[in-house]
Order: structure tokens, then sequence, then C-alpha cells
């Protein structure tokens, strides 16, 4: 459940299909991402998952969607 959510909020802001997004999926090689969108995704996230805001440090280390769905696994359970 956690990946399809991500998944999805992922195809809305990049316009993109879910057969583009696997947990290997850049932000930056693959999608293009600038700070400014990984920030408006964290938003969405926070918003949907209930999550505590991403500190920075934390933004740094999320590279890959897999990655982001590891960070969004340890505050909600699937």
């Amino acid at each position: 459940m956690v990946f399809e959510t991500i998944q999805r909020l992922i195809c809305e802001q990049f316009i993109i299909e879910p057969e583009a997004v696997t947990r290997e999926t850049s932000f930056v090689d693959d999608l293009g991402a600038d700070s400014l969108d990984i920030v408006e995704l964290t938003m969405a996230l926070e918003e949907e998952f209930s999550l505590p805001e991403v500190s920075d440090e934390e933004l740094k280390k999320i590279v890959t969607v897999g990655d982001l769905v590891d960070y969004v696994g340890r505050y909600v359970q699937d």
C-alpha cells in the first residue's frame, strides 16, 4: 500500500505512467526532479500519511523511490 500510494503521488506530480516508477527509480536521474519537486512531493506525503515533517538531513538520504518507501514505512504500517 505504501509503494502504491507513493507511486500514485509521483505519477500525479511528474505526469508519468505508473510503469515508469519502481523502487529503483531515481528522483534526479530518472525523473529530473529538482529540490522544489522533492519538497512538494514530501509535503504531499506528509499530508497523505500524517508524517512528521521530514528533516533536511533525511531528505538528503532519499535518492530513489525505494528510499522514500523505506522512510515512510518507518512511520506507517502497511
